[in-house]
């Protein structure tokens, strides 16, 4: 039998284990059924965005090999832009497929009309911003910088985000999105970046959540009245 001292101390660190690791406990039981009741496609903004998102077609442009001799291609792509034709090379530079003119980035207007091809007809626009850059804790961290985002009246909170150096409609964020990034955060405890499931916070707290369930069982097997009749039988 375990001496009575010893059960004391079990007894306690189990307790303040339990009190330290409930408040976290209670955090991924929430966001656990957080996301079970959740529909992604909600999150992502799709409610928000047109069902079909219809593509112009384009005449009179000149074959890629005869605009892009001096420029190795990996990838081709024929990009819309307020209704105007271009190549989309590699991934990154824009070519006029009429006239072979290279650019560099597209303007606020271009940018609107890329969101206005992909957002729902009855949102209306707010305001337009540039952004260079990003924090860790940013909507848009990890996406493609500089970046063009679009403010919506109604609701007060939806932004949309377009890539400056592609013209792609990147992504749509709102207040359900951003409710559901803070809980991810608090499920996965990357309080820096969100995503990564390898952080030290995580690994520690799974530990002690595992020792507190563990001692809960050692604690129950030494207090066990039947456990305690099973023994004696033996003696």
């Amino acid at each position: 039998m375990v001496k009575r001292k010893t059960a004391r101390k079990l007894r306690q660190a189990h307790r303040y284990l339990g009190l330290f690791i409930g408040i976290q406990f209670i955090m991924w039981t929430i966001s656990g059924m957080y996301f079970s009741w959740t529909d992604l496609d909600e999150i992502h903004g799709d409610h928000f965005k047109k069902e079909v998102v219809e593509n112009p077609s384009f005449s009179n442009l000149q074959g890629p090999g005869a605009i892009l001799s001096d420029i190795p291609v990996s990838s081709l792509e024929l990009k819309d832009i307020g209704g105007e034709a271009f190549y989309l090379i590699n991934g990154q530079s824009l070519v006029n497929p009429k006239t072979g003119e290279k650019r560099q980035e597209i303007s606020r207007e271009e940018a609107l009309k890329i969101a206005k091809k992909h957002m729902r007809e009855d949102l209306q626009v707010a305001g337009i911003k540039l952004i260079n850059e990003t924090g860790d804790h940013h909507e848009y961290r990890g996406g493609a910088l500089p970046a063009y985002v679009i403010s919506y009246k109604e609701p007060a909170d939806l932004k949309a985000y377009i890539s400056v150096q592609d013209a792609a409609f990147r992504s749509v964020r709102h207040r359900d999105w951003r409710w559901f990034d803070f809980r991810w955060m608090t499920h996965t405890m990357d309080y820096e970046g969100r995503d990564d499931f390898n952080n030290l916070v995580l690994r520690i707290f799974s530990l002690m959540g595992l020792i507190t369930v563990l001692s809960g069982f050692v604690l129950w097997y030494i207090s066990s009245p039947s456990i305690r009749k099973i023994q004696k039988r033996f003696k």
